[in-house]
């Protein structure tokens, strides 16, 4: 027994044209700082430009997950296209690694061998990716991205790490007009791979867990089970799984094991109701992302496998 119904996807149409937005910046960025490291022989500035593409590459994926994600369930895609923007995440997160790894060992080579850097050049190209990654900031922000689909806190985390790229940038440029370390660039360039990283991997493991259908965050299924077994009627709780189709859409099944008067009686329907309000108000799983296969108490005499 359960409950089913449509899905409106209407916040991915506001999510598209924000991503259309910051792309057309990310990709004015991407073009003014690799003429700027061209120009100055900048390897910060060239990490950086590459950061960009990178961002400009995964934006793209955001796009196009999020154009999916306004496609309707079908009989065969009976939840849609939502899940391709853990896919697009996922692509974005191990893109990143890689360009981050290639960062990384060039930087350390620079070390020691450091390239002359044109300063002033590098200033001017640096100070405009900020101001464009500052723009893309606000205008993501301003559709709460923080507190949005994966989706879109994927892109969002790309920009702020471009920006904070930029500020790299700026930094060994102002050291290198001052003091003619040229070692500055570098450095910079290992703090663009210090921002990129971390961050990447923690959105590397979310999206993973939800395509491994892990267990959504702070969900405890043993307390699931505790207030499932706590409601009238109910004798057992087996075959108990919950997991996530995308980031925010929580789903639930369980068997239920109950009196086998509720099958004469009329309470069955008065039972499931109860089991899903609980979801509701205890967990934050909604009536239609829970469903419940009760059954009676004697069913388990004829079936093959055990529970847990």
């Amino acid at each position: 027994m359960s409950a089913g119904h449509d899905h409106a996807h209407g916040g991915a149409g506001a999510d598209r044209r924000r991503l259309l937005i910051v792309l057309a910046l990310t990709v004015s960025v991407l073009v003014l700082q690799l003429v700027g490291a061209l120009v100055s022989g900048s390897l910060a500035l060239a990490a950086d430009s590459a950061h960009a593409a990178t961002d400009a590459a995964g934006l793209v994926i955001a796009l196009l997950a999020a154009t999916l994600a306004l496609r309707p369930a079908t009989a065969r895609r009976t939840w849609g296209y939502r899940r391709a923007e853990v896919l697009g995440a996922t692509l974005q997160a191990a893109v990143l690694l890689a360009v981050g790894s290639w960062i990384c060992i060039e930087a350390v080579g620079r070390l020691f061998e450091p390239t002359e850097v044109a300063s002033t050049s590098v200033l001017v190209f640096g100070a405009f990716g900020l101001a464009a990654n500052i723009i893309g900031i606000l205008v993501l922000t301003r559709g709460g991205a923080r507190e949005g689909s994966v989706n879109m806190r994927a892109a969002l985390l790309e920009v702020v790490n471009d920006a904070l790229g930029s500020v790299a940038v700026l930094v060994s440029a102002a050291v290198i007009a001052l003091t003619g370390w040229q070692q500055a660039d570098a450095i910079a360039s290992l703090v663009i791979v210090a921002l990129i990283v971390p961050r990447t991997l923690k959105l590397l493991r979310e999206t993973v867990s939800v395509l491994l259908e892990s267990a959504p965050p702070g969900l405890d299924l043993d307390a699931v089970r505790t207030h499932l077994l706590a409601q009238p009627r109910v004798l057992a709780v087996h075959d108990l799984h919950a997991s996530q189709i995308t980031t925010g859409l929580p789903v639930l099944t369980a068997h239920v094991v109950v009196e086998d008067s509720c099958f004469y009686d009329g309470h069955a329907p008065q039972v499931l109701d109860r089991l899903q309000a609980c979801l509701a108000e205890h967990f934050d799983i909604s009536v239609e992302h829970s469903t419940f296969q009760l059954e009676a108490a004697t069913h388990a005499d004829h079936e093959l496998v055990a529970h847990d």
